[in-house]
């Protein structure tokens, strides 16, 4: 029992309890981000945005400014990415977070999508975003060769 009690001590202590609350509220914020952009909401979704937030696409010159992102996003109707598994960690005071999620896509099967959110005084805000498609190693090279021979192209 002394060895299980520092541990009940800190799980229930009021930093574990807000941690908990914290990556809740994260995990909320990134759940309402896939559901606007599924429904192409983009009031909601760029409201999810901190004012200086980036997207960053899976093709290497897709570096979106939340204002420019908005612009290519709003003749949209919308894109679906499914969160099946997902990752959250926090700087030590708690006002970052960093997290790292995989998704399914109809389109485009398995990706990844990774980013930071900040605390503001408006709540938890997605300050960067960026989509990826996870290659295997076994299909490593031979991806890479096409990529390097299309931008010598």
């Amino acid at each position: 029992m002394k060895k299980l009690l520092p541990v009940l001590m800190f799980v229930f202590s009021p930093f574990a309890i807000a941690q908990g609350s914290d990556e809740l509220a994260v995990a909320a914020v990134l759940d309402q981000y896939h559901q606007a952009a599924a429904a192409g909401d983009w009031e909601v979704y760029f409201d999810l945005m901190s004012e200086d937030g980036v997207f960053l696409g899976t093709d290497a010159g897709e570096r979106w400014p939340k204002e420019v992102f908005r612009e290519y996003a709003g003749n949209r109707s919308g894109w679906l990415y499914t969160p099946r598994e997902r990752n959250i960690n926090f700087t030590p005071d708690g006002n970052t977070a960093w997290f790292d999620e995989i998704l399914d896509s109809a389109s485009y099967g398995t990706s990844r999508g990774t980013g930071v959110l900040i605390r503001t005084a408006a709540g938890w805000k997605i300050s960067q975003y960026h989509l990826t498609f996870p290659i295997p190693n076994a299909l490593a090279r031979e991806v890479t060769d096409q990529i390097k021979a299309l931008e010598n192209q």
